[in-house]
């Protein structure tokens, strides 16, 4: 079991519903990477930026961005994570996928569709979260508008990293840094987001603000421009910290009915 896990946050700007170059571009930046890279972040929807029109995106286009995941998770021995506009059978979601070096995949849908975008009338709501052990470490991966939602995130199944993805856009960016930094100090957990830059297709403008936060929410990284960001999470320091301040032992019981 490894003590310290190696992060890498890609955030860049992506374009606008064109797979094969953002395929292009991101490859570009992972296998510049360091080797002894555990974790490889991308953004939210990575292969198009955050489009209301998935129909427009063959499913044989995204069947060569998994593969692609998983050439790349395999060749860099480290997990590839980022979510895609995906079709299961009738329906759309908004789906992360983590690859690991295997090949190995494991799936979330966003549960919390953006309304204000009307997401919700183009993708389905997922109704799983997920917790995926990795080299050590128990990671839960979210999406984006997940972030306003705590209880969604509590942190009941003792998970190391929380992890979000994003396309957060600059009006609304002080919510985004306020709220991972809320999410880390209230599970306990490292808090990780990842966000994109630039200017999408609707012309809203993304200006990054991808973070790291420690259990305390200390910042441990954060960037405003195009730039693969690197950290290191330590197992110790959840431990540690877990077992002189005990505040997860006095949270709230609950159960969630829908």
């Amino acid at each position: 079991m490894k003590n310290d896990l190696n992060v890498a946050l890609v955030q860049t700007h992506l374009l606008w519903e064109n797979p094969v170059a953002n395929r292009k571009q991101l490859e570009t930046k992972i296998k510049a990477i360091d080797a002894d890279t555990d974790v490889i972040v991308l953004p939210e929807m990575f292969t198009t930026g955050f489009t209301m029109q998935p129909q427009i995106i063959s499913e044989q286009e995204t069947e060569k961005a998994v593969a692609w995941m998983q050439t790349l998770a395999k060749e860099k021995d480290a997990a590839i994570v980022g979510s895609l506009a995906f079709k299961e059978k009738e329906d759309y979601y908004n789906r992360l996928l983590f690859v690991a070096p295997s090949g190995d995949l494991h799936a979330y849908d966003k549960k919390h569709t953006f309304t204000l975008a009307g997401e919700n009338k183009v993708y389905k709501s997922g109704i799983k979260k997920i917790t995926i052990p990795f080299r050590g470490f128990s990671i839960c991966p979210l999406i984006c508008y997940d972030l306003r939602f705590p209880v969604w995130a509590r942190n009941t199944t003792d998970y190391d990293v929380l992890l979000y993805v994003a396309n957060w856009p600059k009006p609304r960016i002080t919510a985004w840094d306020t709220l991972l930094k809320a999410r880390a100090i209230e599970n306990m957990a490292y808090c990780i987001g990842v966000n994109r830059i630039g200017i999408d297709g609707y012309g809203y403008e993304y200006p990054g603000h991808s973070a790291v936060y420690d259990v305390l929410g200390n910042p441990l990284a954060f960037s405003e421009k195009d730039e693969v960001l690197h950290v290191q999470l330590s197992k110790n320091h959840i431990t540690q910290n877990r077992e002189k301040l005990r505040f997860l032992d006095d949270k709230d019981a609950f159960t969630l009915l829908s």
